[in-house]
């Protein structure tokens, strides 16, 4: 595949290897593994657009802001999702810049902190049910939703934890500069962490919202919008598996959409894991009629070349 646009979202955790061993150069570090993957593809003439995941990260933001808050403002969620877009966008770029220099390419990377509408109106901003942030105990969660009017809820047994909405994306507020950008042969990330939720007034202008949006489903809209020739979603697991860590495990090569639909009204997907990445492939391949495909960092190169992966078609 030569001279396509590939629109290619990884995870946050992927720039965590040892959830023991977080630094920033240790982010980094595997910052440059996921770029060497991606260069690849781009030295081969392909144009980039790299949508990368930030919830890890934010939990760590929203952390450090707990801890200084008898001092120190606390930081809102929009603004949360803003220092991630800098500032894991900056690794990114720093190393797909090295990578080209290494290699001898004239290509640069770029990051564009970007906005994403979202519906005022959305029901999730009714019903918040994404949970960010530390754990707590029931008492400082009630603490903390009488100070600070955060909702909150029990996770699984495992302690308290604030939850927030997390409405569906609508549109790229920044859509026509990534487009001018891409178009000009630059790598471009973008809607890092699902973009920095917006609203518009009745006057037009932009607020930002307390709510996170679902980094693939962003860059699904993403990918749609740009008319990009190839979707992938880049995870820790090569192939998208059935019955997965059941004894009756398999990997799944390729499925149509109606598959995907099948198998995950069959609860074959995680919910908050597999499930909306199979969902964001399947409404970008519906929509376009175009390659969707999910694998590992590892894996993107050979499974642009039908070699490895799975591979979601109409």
């Amino acid at each position: 595949m030569q001279g396509k646009l590939i629109v290619i979202a990884i995870g946050g955790n992927s720039l965590i290897e040892d959830p023991k061993k977080v630094t920033v150069d240790a982010q980094y570090r595997a910052a440059e593994k996921t770029a060497h993957h991606i260069a690849d593809i781009i030295e081969k003439g392909n144009r980039v657009v790299i949508v990368h995941g930030n919830g890890l990260q934010v939990g760590y933001i929203l952390f450090r802001s707990e801890y200084a808050r008898k001092v120190l403002h606390s930081v809102p969620l929009d603004s949360c999702v803003a220092d991630t877009q800098g500032a894991i966008g900056y690794q990114l770029q720093k190393a797909l810049d090295n990578e080209f220099i290494a290699r001898g390419m004239s290509n640069r990377a770029v990051t564009v902190v970007t906005q994403v509408e979202v519906d005022p109106a959305d029901p999730s901003f009714g019903n918040p049910t994404k949970p960010i942030g530390s754990f707590m105990t029931e008492e400082d969660a009630l603490e903390h939703q009488k100070n600070f009017g955060w909702a909150v809820k029990e996770d699984a047994g495992r302690g308290w934890r604030r939850v927030v909405p997390s409405p569906k994306p609508q549109s790229i507020i920044e859509l026509d500069t990534i487009k001018f950008l891409s178009e000009s042969g630059v790598a471009v990330i973008a809607a890092g962490g699902g973009g920095i939720p917006v609203i518009r007034d009745e006057e037009g202008a932009f607020w930002g919202k307390e709510a996170v949006i679902d980094k693939d489903l962003a860059a699904a809209i993403l990918a749609k919008s740009l008319k990009a020739d190839a979707f992938i979603i880049s995870t820790a697991v090569e192939k998208v598996c059935l019955d997965y860590n059941k004894p009756t495990q398999r990997a799944i090569d390729e499925m149509t959409t109606e598959e995907a639909r099948k198998y995950s009204e069959e609860g074959q997907f995680a919910p908050g894991s597999m499930l909306p990445k199979i969902q964001a492939i399947v409404d970008y391949v519906e929509s376009t009629g175009n390659l969707g495909m999910i694998t590992d960092p590892e894996h993107i190169p050979s499974a642009l070349k039908g070699e490895a992966g799975t591979r979601i078609v109409r």
